[in-house]
């Protein structure tokens, strides 16, 4: 905009020029005022001069800058200083003359400064600047001049002078609106034209592309047939088949499952389908990686897929797959069964790696077991998933029981999941003797659950507890409320209290937190509370169950191993996992074969060294106790002396023992 403006004034200027230097001449020499003539004269060199500075500048613009990327700044500084010097001059002459000038000579002066000044409105009105110093130093002083003049005739000149002033810089301001909208316009214009250049250039590229696109759609159109094919199987592959294996995939096995029901359901026959899970394959993917994983998962498939016909075996997900065995009887659905563990069973060498699983099976028949696919596949998996929690690498196959046992333990979660809001769990309590001496020196707090005026067995509903994940939940329960009942006993202080805790309930993060606070609340001694664990917490995470343990006896709270010689234990996970007391389980007590005999001698020499205490549970006889007190166990509990009770009663039974 700014580079517009200047190339305005300066194009304008020649014109500007030969106009001020005429008009100059006319007035210098066109009256006779001898008494001063030197003035004009002087006044009209200095005009010259700069009229001539100015052409020559202007000469350069021309003929130099014009129509290139110039600097515009000294430009326009230059033209500045010219306007600013011929206003100068301008004013002298009215200033230094005017006492000089007869009425005649000042209504002329008037006039051609008044055309000047006109002139001057149009020629510099780019610039609102230069328009107002130019025309009030033409027009001002000399008007103010005749105001203040004795004869009326040149005060009406100086009234006249001013109002032109004023109406030639009004003027001027539509002039210079005009210009910059001119500008504006040109350069909107010129934004237009740009971008209509680029709409073409980029028109002629896309049809170019377009041509090309073209000439290739009309190569592939020979081939298109062949494309429209190959394409199509590669959208069924994808949405259809296992990446890994090629085996169905889900939605695969879902449309041919449907199809081959329809043709059997016409053909009045049956049909099996088989959900295998790998047993130990987690352990392989969590220890060798998922490479290898992979290479296992690609073999069972491809030994799988030899007791089926083409794409009648499908990867339901993970180690999972589910085979469907048209014309099959039950008979004939298990002795697949037994045929595809066989070949699961048999070791597979991965990256030098050799690796041996088991797959647990679950087979539902058609029309026997359900009419659709969806109902089908469900009954096979829960009966998989039964097996695989009675045995893992077995077979079994659905029935009417089954799915009332899992439909009876869904409506139990139901109702577990509500037991301690509907105060339907209460705690029984039995009394631990002292072998020797034969006096009370702890209870054991058991959880009993009253499920709608039914007594729901311990070992019905914790598995269920566990599985659903509620056991931390109702095993903070049972602590807070054994603790409480402890601190209502009648006994001396020493004596302690046995608590339960679940593996779920240790590994759980809140587990330290639940227990400083029930420490805290219920002011228990730390020594006096024994948390009790079975052994099977050692086939779990070692580390954080050392971890937890640990904690527990950072507390000052003792450790109790439930079910000693049943599971897991080792001398090296005893020594890593100290413990106060040992548990020797039931079936070694009732059992008064030798071999049991040896069993529980070899754990007492076995807690002795670890300097912990022994307790023999499930005793329910003299004999018993006297056989077991001669083996040397230190502490006794059973039905001889008590059942669980609740607390009340224990306060009876002490009462009448004590």
């Amino acid at each position: 905009m700014q580079r517009d403006m200047i190339d305005m004034l300066n194009s304008n200027m020649f014109t500007g020029l030969a106009m001020t230097f005429g008009a100059f001449l006319g007035l210098t020499f066109g009256f006779d005022t001898e008494a001063e003539q030197s003035s004009k004269i002087w006044l009209f060199i200095a005009m010259s001069t700069v009229i001539l500075l100015r052409f020559a500048d202007g000469l350069y613009w021309l003929t130099r800058l014009k129509g290139t990327e110039y600097n515009v700044r000294p430009v326009k500084f230059r033209f500045a200083i010219g306007v600013y010097l011929a206003s100068a001059v301008w004013a002298l002459y009215s200033i230094l003359l005017y006492a000089t000038m007869n009425p005649v000579e000042l209504a002329t002066t008037m006039v051609v400064l008044g055309a000047m000044a006109g002139g001057a409105a149009s020629v510099l009105a780019p610039s609102k600047v230069f328009v107002f110093v130019y025309t009030t130093s033409l027009l001002v002083p000399i008007s103010i001049i005749a105001l203040f003049d004795d004869d009326r005739n040149f005060v009406v000149l100086g009234i006249l002078g001013l109002i032109f002033c004023i109406g030639i810089l009004v003027s001027s301001l539509r002039y210079h609106r005009f210009f910059f909208d001119t500008v504006s316009l040109r350069y909107k214009n010129n934004r237009l034209v740009e971008q209509m250049q680029a709409d073409r250039k980029e028109t002629a590229k896309i049809n170019a592309m377009l041509r090309k696109s073209n000439e290739q759609l009309d190569d592939a159109n020979a081939n298109l047939e062949d494309e429209v094919e190959k394409r199509t199987a590669d959208i069924f592959r994808l949405s259809n088949r296992d990446p890994l294996t090629n085996l169905l995939n889900r939605n695969g096995l879902f449309k041919q499952l449907n199809t081959l029901i329809e043709s059997t359901k016409a053909l009045d026959n049956n049909l099996a389908v088989l959900f295998i899970d790998l047993d130990g394959f987690k352990q392989v993917n969590d220890s060798l990686g998922h490479k290898v994983g992979d290479i296992v998962l690609a073999e069972i498939a491809n030994r799988l897929a030899e007791y089926c016909e083409k794409d009648h075996l499908a990867r339901w997900g993970g180690d999972e797959f589910v085979a469907v065995t048209p014309y099959a009887t039950v008979h004939t659905a298990v002795a697949v069964a037994h045929a595809m563990r066989s070949g699961v069973t048999e070791p597979i060498i991965a990256l030098e790696n050799q690796i041996t699983l088991d797959a647990t099976i679950g087979i539902a028949i058609y029309p026997e077991h359900g009419n659709d696919t969806m109902t089908l596949i469900q009954q096979a998996d829960l009966t998989m998933y039964d097996q695989k929690r009675k045995q893992r690498g077995t077979i079994g196959v659905f029935s009417e029981d089954l799915h009332e046992k899992i439909k009876s333990e869904q409506r139990l979660c139901e109702q577990l999941r509500h037991a301690i809001d509907k105060n339907a769990f209460s705690v029984h309590y039995q009394p631990i003797i002292c072998a020797d001496t034969q006096k009370l020196t702890s209870v054991e707090a058991l959880l009993r659950w009253n499920c709608d005026g039914k007594v729901i067995s311990p070992a019905r509903f914790i598995p269920l507890a566990e599985r659903t994940g509620l056991m931390p939940e109702i095993g903070a329960w049972v602590l807070n409320h054994a603790c409480i009942d402890a601190t209502e006993w009648p006994f001396k202080d020493d004596i302690a209290l046995s608590v339960n805790v679940s593996i779920s309930q240790l590994l759980d993060e809140t587990f330290i937190n639940t227990l400083d606070k029930v420490l805290a609340s219920t002011n228990i001694a730390p020594s006096r509370l024994y948390l009790e664990i079975t052994e099977s917490v050692f086939a779990n995470n070692v580390n954080a169950v050392a971890s937890q343990i640990h904690n527990v006896k950072a507390r000052g709270v003792k450790i109790s191993i439930d079910d000693f010689g049943t599971g897991y234990s080792s001398l090296s996970r005893l020594q890593s996992m100290p413990c106060d007391f040992i548990k020797i389980d039931r079936s070694f007590v009732q059992n008064t074969n030798e071999g049991s005999d040896t069993i529980m001698r070899a754990t007492m020499l076995i807690a002795n060294e670890f300097g912990c205490k022994t307790i023999a549970e499930g005793i329910e006889t003299l004999d018993q106790m006297n056989h077991i007190k001669t083996l040397g166990v230190d502490y006794i509990q059973g039905f001889l002396y008590a059942k669980p009770m609740p607390l009340s009663d224990l306060k009876t039974w002490y009462n009448e023992n004590k």
